[in-house]
């Protein structure tokens, strides 16, 4: 099996050409980190990826899955070890506030390095990920009383955290949310928690000695729909007031998932109240939960898109390595090769499979990196404007890099198995687990449906200008700036033919956008009934165009004597992706305007 090695060269060009890290560096809040600074960060992030996390994503698959038993998860000494190291070692305080013992980087530097983590095992950093979810709905929407007890551990990784949305009726629909709290008859403003929760990630294990959990209940005499719905953190173990840790609360892990994937995170089944009721803090109003909840959610949807490009980066590497390796019949019009054998790299589909990991994956890394400097410019840019900008475009990609990321790992790490031929489909050559890992992405944070719907909907057809009046106006200014730069690159010597198909499929984006806003107050089942391939085309462009603007300066580059192959490399990775996935544009334009009629059955029954 293969070695992850993170692909730091992608990742430091991204970071400084596209995703602008240094205005991110000159940021209020960020005096203290340098260029040179972030470079040795993503050094040492790489290595302790491919020498700790990376061996033990196997182990957490096949050979020791957590194990349950009356109510304990217990997890391999491999994964404590690995865990205890990453927090001894600061990566998981990196993203948390300096004011609660974090180290406060830049949201961009935190993206690049957690790629490293999910790419070295996604299970593994679904644990982290969790908890910084949870911290940030604490650091943004609880008492300062709640901060204090608890923020300072989970961010150090003493502490781990969770979110508990769904319940067996009750998944992509919170309105149908039945647990409840109570006020405690003990009159010391906690509540008592009654309910069940499923498919809570690392709902219970050891590697932690506390969990915090993040719960969503209904008060009495709530109103029925979402604003019925309260936010409260409920404690495995309750927490004292000097900081150690008291008796356990009423709350069990009644059992664990057996899954298709993420094998090595345990998938909780949670019980609240089997006695008295589990004690629970509310945070912030009575009926503002969701909303709440929301702020962990955009938060973790974001980093489950980074899953798919994660997941999509390793699969890649372990088939490159597979094909460099494999050697199977001759090659197809080279007759050396059938006295001097070569390794099925050479093979032309097995080329374009591996080019089509490559370019995809790389289109995805670059949209994810760019919001996530888009999120830096929004938190932290002193610029009225530009952090209203970088705001709205946040919003607008938040969606793309959840379901086009996650959508497309799953075609990519497929490819991955195809690459590897039969030996792909068994599960001692590792291709299939990353197949299986990643299928989780598209559907856990939101569905792609729900996240397509999103963009269709409140990112572009009900965004209203309140002072303009214009419609999808963050869409249109976005669509109309790739158009722009493609014009101009149409003309160019060297990379025209890449300018001119992107020009075709910012056109068809631009014209399909205009569909969307038009149609969807008169008929907005016929919209969403294109939602879907509507995210895609949108991930395509926005894709196509980073990659462009990739390949624009690595050309400058090559052209002002640089000689590094990763310029040329980029370029052609490029021309790859117009030339394949950029002329899918105008079809999928086609499918969303004019195959409407044809989902919903208005021409004639389905069913």
């Amino acid at each position: 099996m293969s070695t992850y090695n993170a692909p730091l060269a992608d990742m430091r060009f991204l970071m400084n050409e596209i995703a602008g890290l240094k205005e991110i560096l000159g940021l209020p809040g960020f005096s203290e980190v340098d260029a040179d600074t972030v470079d040795a960060i993503l050094e040492e992030a790489a290595k302790f990826s491919s020498e700790v996390i990376d061996p033990i994503n196997v182990v957490g698959d096949r050979q020791k899955p957590p194990v349950w038993k009356d109510g304990v998860v217990t997890v391999s000494q491999e994964y404590k070890d690995a865990y205890k190291l990453f927090c001894e070692n600061g990566w998981h305080a990196m993203p948390g506030s300096p004011e609660y013992g974090g180290q406060g980087l830049p949201s961009l530097v935190n993206f690049a390095v957690n790629e490293m983590w999910r790419s070295a095992s996604i299970a593994f950093a679904l644990c982290p990920m969790l908890t910084m979810g949870a911290v940030h709905a604490i650091e943004h929407h609880a008492s300062d009383e709640i901060k204090k007890k608890y923020l300072p551990r989970m961010i150090d990784g003493t502490w781990g955290g969770t979110m508990n949305l769904t319940e067996p009726q009750a998944g992509s629909d919170l309105t149908a949310i039945r647990t409840k709290a109570v006020p405690n008859p003990k009159g010391d403003g906690t509540y008592l928690i009654t309910g069940t929760k499923i498919f809570i990630t690392w709902g219970e294990h050891d590697m932690a000695e506390n969990i915090i959990h993040l719960v969503l209940a209904r008060l009495p005499n709530s109103d029925p729909g979402l604003k019925g719905i309260s936010l409260f953190v409920v404690p495995k173990f309750f927490v004292n007031d000097d900081g150690s840790l008291g008796g356990r609360n009423d709350l069990i892990c009644s059992a664990i998932e057996h899954k298709l994937g993420i094998k090595g995170s345990a998938t909780a089944v949670m019980s609240y109240g089997d006695h008295d009721g589990a004690v629970g803090w509310l945070v912030g109003k009575p009926g503002n939960g969701v909303a709440y909840m929301f702020t962990m959610m955009n938060h973790a949807r974001i980093h489950v898109g980074l899953e798919g490009i994660s997941v999509a980066e390793r699969a890649y590497q372990h088939a490159l390595s597979y094909a460099r390796e494999r050697i199977q019949g001759a090659i197809i019009g080279d007759n050396d090769s059938k006295t001097t054998p070569k390794p099925i790299l050479f093979h032309p589909d097995v080329r374009r499979l591996l080019m089509d990991m490559k370019a995809r994956t790389e289109a995805l890394r670059a949209i994810g990196y760019f919001a996530a400097g888009q999120m830096d410019l929004a938190n932290f840019s002193p610029d009225p404007a530009v952090k209203k900008k970088a705001q709205a475009r946040l919003e607008l990609l938040t969606p793309i890099v959840k379901g086009w990321s996650t959508e497309s790992s799953i075609d990519i790490t497929s490819e991955g198995v195809q690459v590897h031929g039969g030996t792909g489909f068994i599960e001692e050559t590792g291709a299939a687990q990353y197949y299986r890992d990643c299928r989780i992405t598209a559907i856990y944070e939101g569905t792609t449906a729900i996240q397509a719907n999103d963009y269709i909907g409140r990112k572009t057809a009900r965004e209203v200008n309140k002072e303009t009046g214009d419609v999808g106006f963050t869409a249109r200014d976005l669509y109309k700036e790739i158009a722009a730069f493609a014009d101009d690159l149409a003309g160019d010597a060297k990379l025209g033919d890449i300018g001119k198909l992107l020009q075709e499929a910012a056109k068809a984006l631009i014209d399909t956008t205009e569909w969307a806003i038009k149609i969807y107050g008169a008929e907005p089942q016929v919209a969403h009934a294109g939602s879907v391939p509507y995210l895609k085309l949108g991930g395509i462009v926005v894709g196509g165009w980073l990659l462009a603007k990739s390949a624009r300066i690595a050309q400058k580059k090559i052209d002002g004597g640089e000689t590094d192959g990763y310029y040329k490399s980029k370029i052609a990775t490029t021309r790859y992706y117009a030339k394949h996935w950029l002329v899918q544009a105008a079809a999928i334009a086609r499918e969303i305007i004019e195959g409407g009629q044809s989902v919903l059955g208005l021409d004639e029954p389905l069913f």
